[in-house]
């Protein structure tokens, strides 16, 4: 299926639906790892968007969504962590309750931003995918609503208005790299911009340590992993059988980087220290595939999404 019409319809109307609501947030060159790598390097700043990270373009659109009656038949999510804030604002926003699923040993900086926006907190599983089958199984049970953080069509639109609004800052790329957990930023940025830039290079990066949608595009298939620890917790968790992203993921994406813990740690280090950014370790990965590929990427204009900040002070310590 080519779904390049497709993102390119949605994701611009997910732009128009919720445009007043997000921060039009910044695309700024970085002399620094542009001169460390020899391309031409821009960040999209989405550590400043609304909860500290991307996901709330992609929640807020699927909420607007929704009928009334939806909204309040209770909202059901399953997050890491972002999703979950994002979710939790959204339901603020719109004046509904949500509940949250989240894996053990989830970071405390990422449950308190979910707890500050009224989320009612449920822990279950190891990853996030546990978390999704459950928060997916109780919304069936009751008869609410399960928000996926990557498997719905609504939420890859609105992950995708990244894009939009990159097209308005700037005149074109020849590449950009996303850091991949289930999908859904990938799938939405990745196919508008090809969409409107063809040729443009799509570069999935993934720790090596919890890689299972570069591992399930390298087999043709989606596949189970054992999860590891990574400092990128935020694209940590299982890719849902079926998932939407999947065959997006195997139509837009050009290369795929696995960065170990090491690289990711000196990602964000780059970013805290150098350009004196506060980043998450997802927005790690992404930095260090850069640098990583800058042979390839050599003398081209690279964007790269800055995907969030939610960093504990904890893990912060520990890269420092």
């Amino acid at each position: 299926m080519n779904y390049k019409n497709m993102i390119n319809q949605s994701v611009t109307a997910a732009f128009d639906r919720i445009k007043k609501h997000v921060r039009k947030t910044p695309f700024e060159r970085s002399a620094m790892i542009s001169d460390l790598t020899g391309a031409d390097v821009w960040l999209k700043m989405e550590n400043q968007q609304h909860t500290g990270s991307f996901k709330f373009r992609g929640a807020i659109n699927k909420m607007f969504t929704l009928t009334q009656s939806e909204r309040e038949s209770g909202i059901y999510a399953a997050s890491t962590g972002n999703h979950g804030a994002a979710v939790a604002y959204a339901c603020q926003i719109l004046s509904v309750p949500c509940i949250i699923y989240v894996p053990e040993n989830s970071s405390e900086a990422k449950l308190v931003n979910m707890k500050n926006f009224g989320a009612e907190i449920v822990v279950h599983g190891k990853d996030c995918m546990d978390g999704e089958l459950k928060a997916r199984e109780v919304a069936e049970k009751t008869g609410g609503i399960y928000l996926s953080p990557y498997n719905d069509s609504d939420v890859v639109a609105g992950q995708g208005t990244i894009s939009k609004e990159i097209e308005s800052q700037c005149d074109g790329l020849d590449a950009v790299i996303v850091s991949v957990g289930g999908g859904g930023l990938i799938s939405g940025v990745g196919g508008y911009l090809k969409s409107i830039w063809p040729d443009i290079e799509v570069i999935a990066a993934s720790p090596e340590n919890h890689a299972v949608m570069i591992k399930s595009l390298e087999v043709g298939e989606i596949i189970k992993i054992n999860p590891v620890p990574t400092l990128s917790d935020g694209t940590a968790g299982g890719v849902e059988d079926q998932s939407i992203t999947f065959e997006m993921c195997q139509e837009f994406v050009d290369h795929m980087v696995l960065l170990s813990e090491q690289e990711i740690k000196s990602g964000m280090i780059h970013l805290i220290e150098k350009e004196r950014v506060l980043v998450e370790g997802a927005a790690g990965t992404a930095i260090a595939a850069m640098i990583k590929m800058k042979d390839h990427l050599e003398d081209k204009r690279v964007g790269i999404i800055v995907c969030g900040r939610n960093i504990s002070l904890e893990v912060l310590r520990k890269i420092l």
